[in-house]
């Protein structure tokens, strides 16, 4: 379904593919907040983000236009590019259960998708920065990378790779049909400023949590959790709990797409590591057990086998980000938790189907 633009005039917006799920609505509303138009290209086929959209538009109604389109849609592609200021895209196909059951599917919004908005905006707005959300699973399940149990979870062997995470430098190893279509696609956003001149750049990133996340099985682990606590239903962990994620709160992850348009010229053609760093790295466990401190009341837990791709322990080295857009110290993760735990407790999130499964 396409719904067509309205007559444009005033400033060029700015276009956020995939805007009304979890980090695209929070930077639309932040991008809306510091006065600039927005357009949210989104077909709204994850359950419950046309509230993101409503909840966007009742907050700056002046400020945010919706086009209801799948990336896929060369013609909205185009339309929705044509005289937009910069590009943030988040559109995309986000879980590795539903790339192993469509492997094509997968394919076509990830990959597929992506080239066809750098091509559209190749030709329609060729001066306008891109920045592409892309995944640390372009990295695979580091399974070449020793690692050892210790007391708060998985961690690197190597002392210096424990302490300071994983570099862009790290061969990229892409595993699953969801690893592949991401990585393909964020090659193809750095080859575009290479091979074209295009205004580009890519983070990767690792667990972002915090506010309008609608946690499910296979994304959005530390939201999933919590309702499941809050609501006293069981979690399944695919493993055994203590594998390592370094998170990141929402605001800090919008802080620095901001700060990596702002800074594109400086930036271009590079990929970033987007996480919390060694300093929010945190087993799952040890979010559960916070989680049960907060809402009061413990977790049901179930344990199924490791799926395809999983990672015992994945942190992001945040030195090259941090340097490069001039990045505050992240929100702690305890304290962005409570934060998003207080908001679960309002009961704001969209409804969703239940679910039986939680995340690695």
């Amino acid at each position: 379904m396409t719904t067509a633009l309205p007559a444009r005039s005033g400033p060029a917006p700015v276009l956020v593919t995939g805007g009304a799920g979890f980090i695209g609505a929070n930077l639309a509303d932040r991008i809306a907040r510091d006065g600039e138009p927005v357009l949210i290209l989104d077909d709204l086929s994850r359950p419950g983000v046309e509230r993101n959209v409503a909840w966007l538009q009742a907050r700056h109604p002046a400020k945010v236009t919706h086009l209801h389109a799948d990336v896929r849609d060369r013609a909205a592609v185009a339309e929705a590019v044509r005289g937009a200021a910069a590009v943030f895209h988040f559109a995309a196909q986000v879980a590795v259960t539903t790339s192993l059951a469509d492997p094509l599917a997968d394919f076509s919004v990830n990959a597929a998708g992506t080239l066809g908005l750098l091509e559209a905006l190749r030709r329609h707005a060729p001066d306008a920065p891109l920045i592409h959300a892309s995944t640390n699973k372009v990295y695979g399940d580091l399974s070449g990378v020793p690692v050892e149990r210790g007391e708060r979870g998985w961690r690197p062997a190597d002392a210096l790779l424990a302490r300071r995470g994983v570099g862009e430098r790290q061969p990229l190893d892409f595993h699953t049909p969801y690893g592949c279509s991401k990585g393909a696609a964020e090659q193809y956003v750095l080859d575009h400023a290479r091979s074209f001149g295009l205004a580009t750049a890519v983070m990767r990133m690792s667990c972002i949590y915090g506010p309008r996340q609608m946690g499910s099985e296979d994304q959005g682990w530390v939201a999933h959790f919590l309702m499941r606590i809050r609501d006293g239903a069981p979690i399944t962990i695919f493993g055994d709990g203590h594998q390592v994620r370094d998170v990141l709160h929402v605001d800090d992850a919008v802080e620095a797409y901001v700060r990596a348009r702002r800074r594109i010229g400086r930036i271009s053609g590079r990929a970033f590591n987007l996480g919390g760093g060694p300093e929010n790295a945190v087993s799952l466990a040890a979010v559960i057990a916070h989680g049960e401190r907060l809402f009061g009341r413990k977790a049901d837990l179930r344990f199924e086998p490791w799926r395809p791709g999983d990672q015992r322990c994945y942190v992001s080295d945040t030195r090259a980000v941090t340097e490069a857009l001039e990045l505050p110290a992240p929100i702690g993760w305890r304290e962005g938790v409570a934060r998003l735990a207080d908001w679960l407790a309002r009961g704001e999130e969209p409804p969703r189907a239940l679910e039986s499964a939680g995340a690695t």
